[in-house]
Order: structure tokens, then C-alpha cells, then sequence
């Protein structure tokens, strides 16, 4: 089946069994991969992506039936070469370790401070309770969405 998705506002002609989960179609077919795949169960969140803005697992979502929504990926964060400020402060938090879960994690703070600009640590933990680390601990990671969300230039 052909159809159109629209990934960090660019549309991409997919042509895609409907059976191709969103992940695979984004990595494989529209040919940016740092989104990742980590359990293929929903469990981790590695392949967290804003779908109208809102963070799905892109592992267990069809590709299908991202048809007509806006999908952001990691990729799209990023503004004119410069990196968003979740992805700057993560970086100079020390937030990252081996930088797998980083993606996703960071795809989901995004979705966490669109909808609540100003959020207690409480707030932040409960916005990444989809997405797992097994390097950083976590305090450095809600260290760097704390500094986004107070607007810390670094």
C-alpha cells in the first residue's frame, strides 16, 4: 500500500505493508534512524515519537495509521543545525551514558513541557515514567528538563 506520512514536516511517500509498524517505516523507509529500537514491547521507550504532539511507542503504533498526523522524531527537534534546548541541556547535565535511551527520552521531556511548561520533579518523573535508563540513574536527566523548562540558557 502507498500513502503519505509527514515526518518532522517533510511528507514521505511510503510504500509499506499496513502490517509495518512505525518504527521500521521511519528508520528503514524514511531513512532516519535516530529513533530506536530497544524492546519491541512497549516497555522501554526508545522509540518514543510525537505523534500531533502527543508521545507514542513507535515499535507497537502502524505506520498506517500515522497517515494525516504530524509524526516528530528526534531529528525534528532540532532547529536550523542548532539543537533544541532538552538536547543541549542533556549533553551538558551529563544526562547521557551510553545514549541509547536518550532519543526518547528526550522526545518524551518535549511532549512533558509542551504540556506543562513549569513541571516539579514529581511532574518530570512521572512524564518519563514511559521511558527507561539503565546508565544515568535518572538525576541528571530530570536535572536537564528542570533547566529547560526554567529557560536556562546553559
Amino acid at each position: 500500500m502507498t500513502y503519505i506520512l509527514t515526518v518532522n514536516g517533510t511528507d514521505y511517500p511510503v510504500d509499506a505493508d499496513v502490517t509495518r509498524n512505525l518504527l521500521s517505516v521511519i528508520r528503514e523507509v524514511v531513512g532516519l534512524t535516530g529513533t530506536k529500537e530497544g524492546c519491541d514491547d512497549c516497555e522501554c521507550g526508545a522509540c518514543m515519537v510525537l505523534l500531533d504532539g502527543r508521545p507514542v511507542n513507535s515499535c507497537s503504533y502502524l505506520a498506517v495509521q500515522a497517515q494525516g498526523c504530524a509524526i516528530t522524531t528526534i531529528e525534528g527537534l532540532q532547529s536550523d543545525g542548532d539543537l533544541h534546548p532538552l538536547q543541549r541541556h542533556m549533553l551538558e547535565s551529563g544526562a547521557v551514558q551510553c545514549g541509547f535511551c536518550t532519543p526518547g527520552m528526550i522526545v518524551s521531556a518535549r511532549a512533558l513541557l509542551d504540556a506543562n511548561p513549569d513541571p516539579d520533579d514529581e511532574d518530570i518523573r512521572i512524564g518519563l515514567s514511559g521511558n527507561l535508563c539503565r546508565c544515568t540513574g535518572y538525576a541528571r536527566i530530570i536535572e536537564a528538563v528542570r533547566k529547560t523548562a526554567a529557560g536556562d540558557s546553559g
